[in-house]
């Protein structure tokens, strides 16, 4: 199947997805539908179904919003980034203590960081969907209390899965990544690109 042009809709509204993008040269608008997906963990869910899930989640609702609004069809792509310890799923905290309690629990571990990316295209009445969920292990050093402190008194922590973003003052803490540091990021370029070339968008 064919796009209409090369331009996709991204249902995001993460600015490090739009740079990852920009940076492989894909033409994007945003596609935000007006209901917010909710992201609340279902009883007994494992990190890699939720994940995949709130991402298929927020696909189906942008291509709502394109057939509801009589939009060009185009490739529509959805996102979502979760880091899991301890079986536990870390979501965006909503405040300074629930901050610190993440990155201490990160501090001198290694966790898991998992993004699912999910593509759709719509040719007159036929939807065609790819996904995959891209997983990198990341090891923290050992964190003394004040840096953690100084850490979560900036502005960094709170809109991102962990109370931290591997392309800010957090990347002093990493010591080692095994995977996708752009998948770390919140798009690994590597899936996103194969998934974009299946919808008929031609990167290179």
């Amino acid at each position: 199947m064919k796009p209409v042009d090369r331009t996709i809709y991204l249902a995001s509204k993460s600015p490090r997805r739009r740079e990852l993008l920009r940076q492989i040269g894909i033409e994007f608008e945003l596609l935000l539908s007006e209901k917010e997906v909710d992201e609340s963990v279902l009883p007994d869910e494992g990190a890699l179904d939720y994940v995949a899930r709130v991402t298929r989640a927020k696909l189906d609702s942008a291509q709502q919003t394109m057939l509801l609004r009589q939009l060009p069809h185009r490739p529509i792509l959805a996102a979502d980034t979760t880091v899991v310890i301890d079986q536990l799923i870390l979501g965006k905290p909503v405040d300074r203590d629930e901050a610190l309690q993440m990155i201490q629990r990160l501090s001198g571990r290694t966790h898991q960081v998992l993004t699912s990316v999910a593509v759709a295209l719509t040719m007159g009445v036929e939807t065609e969907v790819w996904q995959i969920t891209q997983q990198s292990d990341v090891s923290f050093a050992e964190l003394s209390d004040a840096a953690i402190a100084a850490y979560c008194d900036t502005l960094e922590p709170y809109d991102k899965a962990g109370a931290y973003g591997i392309q800010g003052l957090a990347s002093l803490f990493i010591s080692n990544i095994v995977g996708s540091h752009s998948g770390i990021m919140g798009l690994p370029l590597f899936e996103t690109a194969q998934l974009l070339e299946k919808a008929g968008v031609r990167i290179l």
